[in-house]
């Protein structure tokens, strides 16, 4: 039994640093790299990829609202024609920056209020799925599972990988709890880590109203942003290997079978 451990990484930009990325790079198989629009920059984006080749971390593209002031956390009225270009955009440049410094690109996960918006608008994520497919249709796509993310990116012909949250509450219907709830957030370690471990080994999860969800884990996500990421990523690792769970990158193939 194996997971893929990714973190949404190289969101500072300019004078402004988000995140520990240094310390919980060794401890990740998967960067998400944001690509400007809602945190990141070019330099930022060159730097992540390059530490990424270093650590032997698998990159895809983390494209979200342009809404640098909103941390692409606000929801936006937005066309599916505007999704696509605004994906085919991001995970254009980041693919440039890519083969800059040489390195190949796993996988797409939307950011933010667009991953959750395209969660459950299927036009959405109709258009997140077709801007990765004419970009390059080997890239996996993450979503949440049972998602629209999943069934639009298998039916545009991608590989998908649903993707749990160490550090995040579950609604009885799946989603992720509105970051505006108290409870939104899971801030102890030891509990995350119970979680993870539970939603990969049984397939399931306790939502915030008590009761067990079902959930696929094929990648587990820590937030890079959070104030416990580092020590939420080692002690993953450690309770992952604990439980004789491996912890390996995605690949660009067969994830859906994983």
């Amino acid at each position: 039994m194996y997971v893929d451990l990714n973190c949404d990484m190289g969101e500072s930009f300019g004078a402004y640093r988000i995140g520990a990325d240094d310390a919980v790079f060794p401890f990740i198989t998967s960067a998400n790299v944001a690509c400007g629009f809602h945190g990141g920059d070019p330099a930022v984006m060159r730097t992540t990829l390059t530490r990424a080749r270093a650590e032997g971390v698998a990159v895809g593209a983390h494209p979200g609202f342009q809404d640098l002031i909103g941390f692409g956390r606000r929801n936006m009225d937005v066309a599916p024609d505007d999704v696509y270009d605004l994906v085919v955009y991001q995970v254009g440049a980041l693919l440039g920056f890519a083969n800059a410094v040489k390195i190949e690109m796993q996988h797409v996960k939307a950011h933010g209020a667009l991953y959750n918006m395209a969660a459950v608008k299927p036009e959405l994520a109709a258009a997140i799925a077709r801007a990765i497919r004419d970009v390059d249709r080997d890239l996996v796509l993450f979503g949440l599972p049972g998602s629209c993310l999943i069934s639009e990116g298998e039916a545009a012909g991608l590989t998908t990988a649903s993707e749990a949250f160490a550090d995040r509450s579950y609604m009885p219907d799946g989603t992720l709890v509105s970051r505006k709830r108290s409870d939104a957030l899971v801030h102890d370690a030891d509990e995350a880590v119970s979680r993870s471990i539970r939603m990969v080994r049984d397939g399931k999860v306790r939502a915030v109203d008590g009761t067990d969800i079902d959930i696929r884990a094929d990648t587990i996500c820590i937030h890079g942003d959070g104030a416990h990421a580092a020590e939420f990523a080692r002690q993953l690792r450690s309770g992952f290997a604990s439980a004789g769970i491996s912890v390996r990158a995605m690949g660009r193939a067969n994830a859906r079978q994983h």
